[in-house]
């Protein structure tokens, strides 16, 4: 997965697609054109590009393909080098709230100004405790968490706020401590330093407002 920082849970990408799990397993299995990497537990974890070619299979299908020949057209655009990278990505909608809990003040302003540039909504956490008052005052609809906030309990905050109702989290470290987040309820995971890019695109996929993904779920 070198080269694409982002990594997403399988239950992310049955969410952003909607594309049963065991679809997808069955895919691989009869197919092995998406080959996702593993976690040392042994779960699936997508790249954006895998995801952008599950997108690309699941449009052949909504067009009445069988699924044989839509791997098999995917086949053929991966020999070519296909660009499967998505279009651009529009505004997302009414203010959606982030919740960001980050240790570090700068890093948080960093992020922040990035998220609301694109339209979002954020409340900042600087540490474990503060982020559980704001998540009593409102529930976000992602979170972005830093695992080694207040000490190192960013994974068990992600399981905490995916317990209380949060629909995504995002887990962010300069640590390889991907499996870890992704086992505590993390959707995806992205390593320090950030890319505004790939932070906003990551978090519009979590949300399910990339434009592709919004092709992908609007039929």
């Amino acid at each position: 997965m070198a080269g694409d920082l982002a990594v997403y849970s399988m239950g992310a990408v049955e969410r952003m697609l909607g594309i049963p799990a065991a679809t997808v397993r069955n895919w691989e299995e009869r197919y092995g054109l998406v080959k996702p990497g593993r976690s040392q537990g042994g779960h699936r974890l997508y790249t954006r590009a895998e995801v952008e070619q599950l997108r690309f299979v699941k449009e052949r299908l909504d067009q009445g393909l069988q699924p044989a020949e839509a791997h098999r057209l995917l086949g053929e655009q991966l020999e070519r080098g296909g660009n499967f990278r998505a279009p651009e990505e529009g505004q997302p909608g009414p203010r959606l709230l982030i919740l960001l809990a980050e240790r570090d003040p700068y890093a948080a302003e960093f992020a922040e100004f990035f998220l609301r540039t694109e339209g979002y909504e954020v409340v900042v956490a600087l540490d474990a405790d503060d982020a559980a008052r704001k998540l009593e005052q409102r529930l976000p609809q992602l979170a972005v968490v830093e695992l080694l906030i207040s000490g190192g309990t960013g994974a068990e905050l992600c399981r905490r706020l995916k317990e209380a109702g949060v629909t995504a989290c995002l887990a962010i470290s300069t640590l390889g401590a991907r499996d870890q987040a992704l086992a505590a309820g993390a959707d995806a995971f992205l390593e320090k330093p950030l890319d505004p890019l790939q932070l906003v695109s990551t978090v519009k996929d979590l949300l399910g407002e990339s434009a592709f993904l919004q092709g992908a779920t609007s039929r």
